[in-house]
């Protein structure tokens, strides 16, 4: 698995608190170029089974930049001739010609963070595009891609369930293969902070952003789209094979400003700030994976998957009972109703689905 962050958008979502920023063609040319040399210093012979290309907004680099970064990885490393090759668009950043020349590169998934159909709620997220252009970047890339992906949030400010369910009736004449859903999260260093802050964001009730919820989690899979995890949902055999790695604790690469990397031991994480990367600064921190920390993960992150995490595989990885380590835990959340156990397997319940994360904190034994 492959990781390639890339930091630069048009302009930064009034919501986004990922690390990316609006960069000029110069300070592009030269991440590029910074990119590629640390792909090149750290290539080995793994078979690469999954490439993504994450963000802020990979497509705001040039065809040839994206050629550049994908020679260096088939150059340093062996990528299956079957791999899932994504990429993160928004569409406001493609047109046919550039959905063309993806196609070309190898690129074979496409993620397109629509965020909602409505005009009125994409101009107070601060994205470029408007729903038009959601709708008629869509249709182009089924054009040329057999697996196409969607972002949906909810819960946004001023935003109806009503709102919400003609978003989801537009999705649905889409027909894409693959959709995620985010609940906004008001985060620190977000302009929705500082309105949240100053009592300026008018943020639907709790009530109203649990029925938006339920709403949307109960209709995809009427229209085709099985649920595999908290927040993904897809038709059959077109879940997100990279992420589906991340959950079940695959090793990875990660390279760019902010990248995280894995080996099943140790977990790096190169320098955030672009400028300091572009020195070729890359690599900051080190982390070495204690037992206790690779149970706790083994764990919380296996539970975001609908088919939750298996006993045996525990006891086989780490040689102690997951019973024995986390029973306390495990049966905290059964009697709340938000893990059931099933002979091997044990997994969120739909109610623990919209409480995961209090689940996966309980899941951090004391030190």
């Amino acid at each position: 698995m492959i990781y390639i962050h890339i930091p630069f958008c048009r302009r930064k979502c009034n919501y986004c608190a990922f690390n990316s920023k609006v960069g000029g063609a110069d300070e592009k040319n030269f991440y590029v170029a910074a990119l590629v040399d640390e792909i090149n210093s750290r290539g080995d012979s793994s078979a690469v089974e999954t490439i993504y290309f994450g963000g802020g907004t990979p497509t705001t680099l040039t065809i040839n930049q994206l050629e550049k970064i994908l020679g260096a990885v088939r150059k340093n490393f062996r990528v299956d001739a079957r791999a899932e090759i994504t990429i993160e668009a928004n569409p406001g950043t493609v047109d046919e010609n550039f959905l063309r020349g993806l196609k070309n590169l190898g690129f074979n998934r496409l993620s397109l963070g629509v965020q909602s159909f409505d005009d009125a709620l994409l101009k107070i997220l601060g994205r470029i595009h408007d729903s038009r252009a959601a709708i008629e970047t869509v249709t182009r890339a089924r054009k040329f891609f057999s697996n196409v992906s969607v972002d949906l949030m909810y819960g946004l400010p001023t935003q109806t369930l009503a709102a919400l369910r003609r978003d989801v009736e537009t999705l649905k004449s889409l027909d894409v293969q693959h959709v995620s859903i985010y609940g906004l999260e008001v985060e620190e260093g977000t302009k929705f902070f500082e309105l949240a802050r100053e009592g300026k964001l008018n943020l639907p009730a709790e009530n109203v952003c649990a029925d938006m919820y339920d709403f949307i989690t109960q209709t995809l899979p009427t229209l085709g789209y099985h649920r595999y995890e908290v927040s993904n949902f897809a038709r059959k055999n077109f879940e997100s094979r990279h992420n589906l790695g991340y959950w079940t604790g695959k090793k990875y690469f990660g390279f760019g400003a902010g990248a995280h990397s894995f080996d099943g031991r140790l977990r790096t994480s190169n320098v955030r700030d672009v400028k300091t990367y572009i020195e070729k600064k890359f690599s900051v921190v080190e982390e070495v994976v204690t037992r206790q920390a690779a149970m706790e993960e083994f764990c919380f992150l296996g539970l975001r998957l609908v088919d939750g995490i298996s006993a045996r595989n525990f006891e086989k990885n780490f040689g102690a009972s997951i019973f024995d380590v986390f029973g306390a835990v495990i049966e905290k959340n059964f009697r709340r109703g938000l893990l059931e156990v099933d002979g091997d397997k044990i997994f969120l319940t739909t109610r623990g689905m919209s409480l995961g994360n209090e689940v996966f904190a309980d899941f951090l034994l004391p030190s």
